[in-house]
């Protein structure tokens, strides 16, 4: 049986993030003995065994600068303290070690690089440079690479000449209620349309409030609005039209599944990332979706959304009919290739 140290996460039980929660799925078997690399910053109450996998808490923050300093700590005390046989890596923060850790140790190490995370526009150019080199430290010194989405594994085959492994991210976990209360949510409000992401420039939040401030359709837009200045000033500027609803934060998930449910559409404008967890959940809810136009998101939703380029092209979109068909055809595709059963196999497969 495997001995394998998840290292990259804040750890579990998860409360939010994508790499949280597919650790969270993944120590749902037994085939594996894992341990959880896991910041003593955010567990007060640090429990030694969670699910099936025993803890290691790491007194740094998993978060910003930080977490390259934690990662790598936590691969070393992984190595050294626990003697396991395999590191199953998320992200390329601490990667950074790697290249020594080869020369000491046999251990197997697999990777998940995440999204291209050095393209992305909210990272300085220190940070894309730093973030580059660990991306390709964590290739060159990797057993086994891990793409989430296709143009992920695309990007890494032409950049380095390396294949890796496409498995991307479940998300039936979304659908906690039963269908009968499902349908009492849907009649019981006026039609919306529902956007959820990070309020970051490169989601297109801008342009998803702009495009519902000129039309009648009504829109629940959730978000961390107070983290930027980008989030504040959009939610000043747009809290005025009666037809978008800026809400906060929301982390119960039953109350947001409510809100995911009663929605008409929704409106995804991620372009960068590969796959994202947000748009996997919501396609399991049967709805129509409009997605902004990049390979990931045609991708991860086989083709089968609809997408826009611009601000003009997502007014055309969100004022056509909806075929509910659409969102069948979405739930059924997801119902295929994003459950975390199916996840999981993949990854163990690996280790």
């Amino acid at each position: 049986m495997s001995n394998t140290a998840i290292i990259g996460t804040v750890g579990v039980p998860a409360s939010y993030g994508g790499f949280e929660t597919l650790v969270e799925n993944l120590i749902e078997t037994e085939k594996v003995n894992y341990i959880v690399y896991c910041s003593s910053k955010n567990y007060p109450k640090k429990l030694s065994t969670y699910k099936n996998a025993k803890l290691v808490y790491i007194p740094l923050s998993a978060n910003g600068i930080s977490s390259v300093i934690y990662d790598a700590f936590s691969i070393l005390h992984a190595i050294v303290f626990r003697k396991v046989n395999t590191l199953l890596i998320l992200g390329v923060s601490g990667c950074f070690i790697l290249p020594i850790i080869k020369k000491i140790s046999s251990v197997k190490i697999i990777t998940n690089i995440d999204g291209v995370e050095w393209r992305r526009d909210k990272w300085g150019r220190f940070a894309k440079k730093f973030l580059k080199w660990s991306e390709k430290i964590a290739v060159k010194n990797s057993n086994i690479v891990i793409s989430d989405n296709k143009e992920i594994a695309n990007y890494v085959c032409s950049e380095y000449m390396v294949n890796s492994q496409v498995i991307a991210y479940g998300g039936d976990h979304s659908l906690v209620f039963e269908t009968k209360r499902c349908n009492d949510v849907e009649n019981s409000e006026s039609k919306y349309a529902l956007a959820l992401c990070r309020i970051e420039p490169e989601n297109n939040v801008h342009v998803i409030l702009e495009s519902f401030s000129k039309v009648t359709k009504k829109l629940k837009f959730i978000g961390n609005w107070g983290s930027s200045d980008y989030g504040r000033s959009l939610k000043k500027k747009y809290s005025k039209y009666n037809n978008i609803e800026i809400i906060d934060p929301i982390y119960d998930v039953e109350q947001l599944n409510i809100i995911r449910s009663g929605c008409e559409f929704y409106v995804h404008g991620h372009s960068a990332g590969g796959t994202n967890p947000s748009l996997v959940e919501m396609m399991f809810f049967a709805k129509p979706i409009i997605c902004f136009d990049c390979k990931y998101n045609r991708y991860t939703t086989f083709e089968q959304a609809c997408y826009f380029r611009d601000l003009k092209d997502l007014i055309i979109k969100i004022e056509s009919p909806k075929e509910r068909t659409q969102g069948v055809k979405l739930k059924s595709l997801a119902e295929k290739h994003y459950t975390w059963n199916r996840i999981r196999e993949q990854y163990e497969q690996l280790l």
